[in-house]
C-alpha cells in the first residue's frame, strides 16, 4: 500500500508539472504555426531499483528501458536488465536472481498542446526470463511444535529456470528539459508458461516478481528517466 502511494503521489507531481507547463506555452503562442514531430530512440534506467538496491539489502538489480516512436502515437518499447531478490519469510529462505526481457508496443492517448512531447500511454508487453533458484533454508510443517521446528538448512540449488508472461502497462512521460524525460509505469502482469526445479516452486522471477500458489496474477511498477536521440521531425 505504501507503494501505491507513493506511486500515485509520483505521478501526480508529473501531471501537475506537464499541465503548467503546457498551459504556459498555449499561452505564450495561439498564433503560430504547430512545429514538427520528433521520431527518434528514447534511452534510459529504472531509477526504482536503482533506489531499491542502495535501500534493501535482500535485492539487487538494473533495468534499461528503449523505446521508437513510428508511427503518430505508437512506440515500440523494450525493457531489459537483471534482478536478485532474497525472499526471507517465516518459514522459507529462497533467493530467486537472473536476466529478463520485455518487448511490445504503447500507444499515448494524450493529446499535447503546442510544442509539447509528454505522453499518457497504454501498452502491452511479453516478457521472458531465465534465472536460478537457491532455497536456503526452510521449515516442515507438523501440527505440533512439541518436538520443536524441524528446520533443514541444507541449500538446494535449482539451475536453468525460465518463465514467461504478458502485461498491461499504464505510464506517463514528461518532458522536464529539451529530450530529457522522467516517468512513471505500473503494470499487471499474468504467467504464461516456467519451468520449475522437481523438488520446489518457483518463488520469484526475475522481471516478473513475487509469485504465489493463489494466482498467476502479479503487479510491477517502476519510475524511469530517459533521453530522446532525435532522428528526423515530420508534420503531424
Amino acid at each position: 500500500m505504501k507503494q501505491l502511494h507513493t506511486y500515485l503521489f509520483f505521478i501526480s507531481i508529473l501531471v501537475s508539472s506537464s499541465f503548467y507547463a503546457q498551459e504556459e506555452t498555449k499561452t505564450n503562442s495561439k498564433d503560430t504555426l504547430p512545429p514538427s514531430e520528433k521520431y527518434g530512440f528514447r534511452a534510459g534506467v529504472d531509477l526504482g531499483r536503482l533506489i531499491r538496491t542502495a535501500a534493501d539489502d535482500k535485492y539487487s538489480g538494473f533495468e534499461i528501458i528503449g523505446d521508437y516512436r513510428f508511427y503518430k502515437k505508437f512506440y515500440i518499447a523494450a525493457e531489459a536488465g537483471n534482478e536478485s531478490l532474497i525472499r526471507d519469510e517465516e518459514n522459507i529462505n529462497v533467493k530467486g536472481s537472473g536476466s529478463y526481457i520485455r518487448v511490445g508496443i504503447d500507444y499515448n492517448v494524450y493529446d499535447n498542446w503546442y510544442g509539447m512531447q509528454n505522453s499518457i500511454y497504454t501498452g502491452v508487453r511479453y516478457g521472458f526470463s531465465t534465472f536460478d533458484q537457491t532455497l536456503n533454508d526452510y521449515s516442515i510443517f507438523t501440527r505440533t511444535n512439541y518436538f520443536g521446528a524441524n528446520k533443514i538448512t541444507e541449500s538446494i540449488k535449482a539451475s536453468d529456470l525460465n518463465a514467461s508472461w504478458i502485461e498491461l502497462v499504464l505510464g506517463i512521460k514528461v518532458e522536464l528539459i529539451k529530450n530529457l524525460y522522467l516517468g512513471a509505469n505500473v503494470s499487471l502482469r499474468s504467467l504464461v508458461s516456467e519451468k520449475t526445479s522437481n523438488r520446489f516452486d518457483n518463488l520469484y522471477i526475475p522481471g516478473f516478481g513475487r509469485t504465489n500458489d493463489f494466482s498467476s496474477i502479479g503487479v510491477g511498477y517502476g519510475y524511469s528517466v530517459s533521453y530522446l536521440i532525435p532522428f528526423f521531425k515530420k508534420k503531424e
